[in-house]
């Protein structure tokens, strides 16, 4: 009646972008991750000097690098966290296509900077490894069928999926990247099995893994010597894992001292795949202590909040996402410590590397999205609704 005599009720201006992108954000996460990106730094003041010096370069070239793209990657990570699931998962569609192609040409255009498997393109000033940016992407794109084949008369999701995991995985062996093919595997396969996917499936699943690390043992020697060298009794001292595991052992509970330590004047990879040796040796277990709580904190807060999210597509991604990011950084230390064989892989938002920090900003930025606040209630009330 009011609205007959006065007129329409005028509707309020919605709340803005930022105001509501803060409320609604998992800043505990966000600050964690930018810690981690500022102990990066510190570690690469430590780390990269000699590299710099043995390449010609200005002693902290390397650090300014980091910087630079670092800066990059929190930017990224900041404009994909403020994105709806819809807009994350059309960027994660195009992402993952013009890095499945970009993957595809590796073969013909791509180096190896003598490391012995062909992963990267060089563009001169900098270097792209597609893979680093096909992980987000797929995670995404694998929950999106994997949620869509749920739904009645849905598409055969789980089977898509599956095999394009399947053809990813066949193209990073062949690179050979066996620590990234591992990566993706394992991500799909937890949000498979979140899913619904039979126990008796994940267990052929794990019997295929077992025979192609048998089969890649057998037929790739860069493969073998790895394993060898992890199953050895004792460490050969002059390798990067007979150096990482002396310097752990240096460092102790508070380290050698900032600047003291040694292993990064012997390591080639010191502030990459090594970088958790040189926060042993320098300052000790106390800090090893801090990055893993870190890591851990971002990943328990990201899943508990994901337990309560109603929409299968962002329980899915978010999972694939976070258990892709916590298993990159526990490879990375496992390797350090000798308990897993060296794998080539960096610690997320701590390693020296234009692609893994850039790729690490848009994956975490996507998981941010997904885990924002939503006025949707518990999944809990929505259970009991439905039980009712």
């Amino acid at each position: 009646m009011t609205e007959m005599v006065y007129g329409a009720v005028p509707l309020g201006a919605g709340e803005p972008i930022l105001p509501k992108w803060w409320r609604t954000l998992d800043k505990l996460s966000m600050s964690c991750v930018l810690v981690l990106f500022v102990i990066g730094l510190l570690l690469g003041l430590a780390a990269s000097p000699p590299l710099a010096a043995r390449n010609g370069f200005e002693p902290f070239h390397y650090v300014q690098r980091q910087a630079m793209f670092g800066g990059l990657a929190i930017a990224a990570m900041l404009l994909t966290s403020m994105m709806s699931p819809t807009l994350v998962r059309r960027l994660a569609v195009l992402g993952f296509l013009a890095s499945f192609i970009a993957l595809g040409f590796l073969p013909m255009f791509g180096t190896d900077f003598g490391k012995g498997a062909v992963r990267w393109y060089s563009l001169g000033f900098a270097s792209v490894q597609p893979s680093e940016f096909l992980k987000p992407g797929f995670m995404v794109v694998a929950a999106w069928m994997l949620s869509a084949s749920q739904q009645i008369n849905g598409p055969p999701g789980k089977t898509w999926s599956f095999l394009l995991c399947a053809v990813i995985v066949m193209m990073l062996v062949l690179q050979p990247d066996f620590g990234q093919a591992c990566l993706v595997l394992f991500g799909w396969g937890v949000m498979y099995f979140v899913a619904g996917a039979p126990m008796i499936l994940l267990v052929a699943m794990a019997g295929l893994v077992v025979f192609g690390g048998t089969l890649a043992y057998s037929n790739s020697e860069h493969f073998a010597r790895r394993i060898d060298g992890f199953l050895s009794a004792e460490v050969d001292p002059t390798t990067q894992l007979g150096y990482a595991s002396n310097a752990i052992r240096e460092g102790g509970l508070f380290g050698v001292g900032v600047g003291e330590g040694q292993v990064k004047w012997s390591l080639p990879d010191a502030h990459t795949d090594f970088i958790v040796a040189v926060a042993a040796e320098e300052y000790g277990l106390v800090l090893v202590l801090i990055i893993i709580a870190l890591y851990t904190l971002i990943v328990v807060r990201s899943l508990f909040r994901l337990m309560r999210e109603r929409d299968p597509f962002i329980r899915l991604a978010g999972t694939g996402l976070v258990s892709m990011f916590g298993v990159q950084a526990m490879i990375n230390m496992g390797v350090a410590v000798r308990l897993l064989p060296a794998k080539g892989m960096t610690l997320p938002f701590v390693s020296y590397g234009g692609s893994s920090l850039i790729a690490g900003g848009i994956a975490v930025g996507m998981l941010l999205a997904l885990t924002r606040t939503r006025p949707q209630g518990e999944i809990g009330d929505f259970l009991r609704g439905q039980g009712r």
